[in-house]
Order: structure tokens, then C-alpha cells, then sequence
């Protein structure tokens, strides 16, 4: 007999409006795996930064025509991924979303989850590496609302999948299209993922390593060993040192070697404003100050079809 399976993808969203900018960055600075301070203190300053941050943050979010379409990426590897997961099995799966920090919350979705009435829950970040402030924090307010519904199903986790086939292709598939058409040894890469708290990796977060391993595991797949590539890191606002180094820093580093640029967004599995504006925009902008004469960015995974089949067949290696 077959059975109800829910799959619940997450990730950190984004404010739907201008004026939703200041409260989505509230909830991102009042996260206590973001600012480990404990209250008032924590409030205080998450009241602060978020205003002080918040004209900059509407800057980027006006650059964007329309902010609906980035949680229109996640709605569509939902449906996506749940069409493959209903094709490799006899059980029926319904794949559900929230956000961390902006709609769709944790909350708003446990009412459609309860009227699905799953036996078996499944949950999958769209964050390809772990870290507290980012997967860790996304389970942690998902434990905390469902404390406070009846609602008793237990669930497994998928942690992360950082050199996945899946992924790694699908990035190297992209890549390696662009290097057919280039003067390889003319160009960088920048592989390029999202700056967390150094205090964090300190602590013993396994981020910054698995951001390594993706890079090792992604270079293997590009068809040329010799290509020159580095790491670097875009900076999110507020008070706490970075890991590094910078995107910024690269990128003029990269003009000072008489380099073009391929950048490479890593920790991202859809477009959003660190890849449709820092990176196409902003950073672009840098580049050319720089007198770098050509940038290239590669696009997120998205919904393409070797990352959905992936991320179907690891659902399904992590059922019960």
C-alpha cells in the first residue's frame, strides 16, 4: 500500500517587496547562528544593523525587475523534483517549501503539511554545504514551530551535498561549454561562495572545508588541470569578521595579473540578489574599474535536469 511522503526544501529567502527589506534583514541579524549574543543585546543590535543597512539592501533589491521571480525559482524545482520523485517510486511524494528569514515561513506551511497527513518527512536545504547559520538555523526554527503543533511525524534530514555528482556536473557541464569558447589561459576562475562569521568556523562550523571540497571536487571535472583558479568569498552586512578572501579583493588581484574572470557562484543552487546583482552587477562594475576586459558568470544549477534527477535519487537514498 502506498503512503503519503513529504519533502521539505528550505533556504534562507528573500524580502517580496521594498518594503519587507528592513524586517528580512531583522530576522537575518536577530538569528542567534548569525549573532551569538543573548537578548536584549541580540534585538538591540539587530534593530540597528538592520536599519543602517537597510537603503543599501533596497538599492539592490530595485536592481532586480521583479523580486518574486527568485522564490519562483524554488516553486519550480519543487514541482520539479516532486514529478521525478513521483516517477521513481509507488508512494506518493508532495514537496513543500519555507524560508528562513522572509514568506513562506515554517509556520505557514504546517497547515498544508498537516492536511497532506505524510508518514514520512524528508527535509532538503537548498544550501549545498552545511553551516549553523545557514542549514543549521533553517532546522533549528523548523523544530521550534513544529514544538508547537500537535504534529508528532518524525523526520530524516539530509545535511548536505557538497561533491554530489549531481551538482558538481551540472556546475562543470556550464563550465566547461564557456572554455570551449575562450583563450583559456587568458582568464581566473573565481569560485565564489557566501562569507559566514570567521568566529563561526572557529567554533568548528564545517563550511569553509566543504567549500573546499566542492572546489577540489569541482576542478577535477573541468577539462583543463591547469587552469588557474582561487576561492574567494562575498561579504553579507554586519558587525563580525568574515572568512576570506573577498570576491572585491580577487577580482583586483586578478586584474593586477592581466587576468579575464570566470565567476563561479558555488553555495547557491538558484539565482538570487548575491547572484543576479553582487555578482552580475556590482561586482561586474568593480571588474571593469579594475581594467579586467572580459567577465564571465556562470549561472546557478537551477532546476536543470541532472541537479533535479540528482536531488530526486538522494531523497530517495535517505528514505526510512
Amino acid at each position: 500500500m502506498s503512503k503519503n511522503v513529504a519533502v521539505i526544501l528550505f533556504n534562507q529567502g528573500y524580502p517580496d517587496s521594498l518594503e519587507a527589506v528592513k524586517p528580512f534583514l531583522f530576522n537575518v541579524f536577530y538569528d542567534p547562528a548569525f549573532l551569538t549574543v543573548s537578548n536584549p543585546m541580540r534585538w538591540m543590535m539587530a534593530r540597528s544593523i538592520s536599519k543602517q543597512c537597510a537603503p543599501k539592501a533596497r538599492d539592490i533589491y530595485r536592481e532586480l525587475a521583479d523580486n518574486s521571480s527568485i522564490h519562483g525559482e524554488t516553486e519550480k524545482q519543487k514541482v520539479k523534483l516532486e514529478a521525478y520523485l513521483n516517477k521513481l517510486s509507488n508512494d506518493n511524494f508532495k514537496c513543500f517549501a519555507f524560508m528562513r528569514y522572509w514568506t513562506p515561513l515554517a509556520k505557514d506551511i504546517l497547515d498544508d503539511l498537516k492536511n497532506y497527513s505524510p508518514e514520512e518527512i524528508i527535509m532538503l536545504p537548498l544550501y549545498p554545504q552545511y553551516s549553523i547559520t545557514t542549514t543549521g538555523s533553517g532546522l533549528i526554527e523548523w523544530n521550534k514551530k513544529l514544538a508547537k503543533t500537535n504534529f508528532n511525524i518524525p523526520f530524516r534530514v539530509i545535511k548536505d551535498y557538497p561533491e554530489s555528482d549531481f551538482f558538481i556536473d551540472t556546475m562543470a557541464d556550464m563550465i566547461n561549454e564557456k572554455l570551449k569558447k575562450i583563450d583559456q589561459n587568458k582568464y581566473r576562475l573565481l569560485l565564489c561562495a557566501q562569507a559566514i562569521p570567521k568566529k563561526t568556523i572557529e567554533a568548528g562550523d564545517p563550511y569553509q572545508t566543504q567549500v573546499k571540497r566542492t572546489v577540489s571536487a569541482l576542478l577535477k571535472k573541468i577539462e583543463n588541470e591547469n587552469l588557474d583558479a582561487v576561492i574567494c568569498y562575498q561579504r553579507r552586512p554586519g558587525p563580525l569578521e568574515q572568512i576570506g578572501p573577498t570576491t572585491e579583493d580577487q577580482i583586483e588581484k586578478a586584474a593586477a595579473d592581466n587576468k579575464n574572470i570566470i565567476i563561479i557562484p558555488i553555495s547557491y543552487v538558484s539565482e538570487c540578489s548575491e547572484t543576479l546583482v553582487e555578482l552580475d552587477i556590482q561586482y561586474k562594475e568593480v571588474a571593469a574599474k579594475a581594467g579586467i576586459k572580459d567577465y564571465i558568470r556562470i549561472k546557478t544549477v537551477r532546476d536543470s535536469e541532472k541537479f533535479i534527477a540528482g536531488m530526486s535519487n538522494l531523497v530517495m537514498e535517505n528514505r526510512v
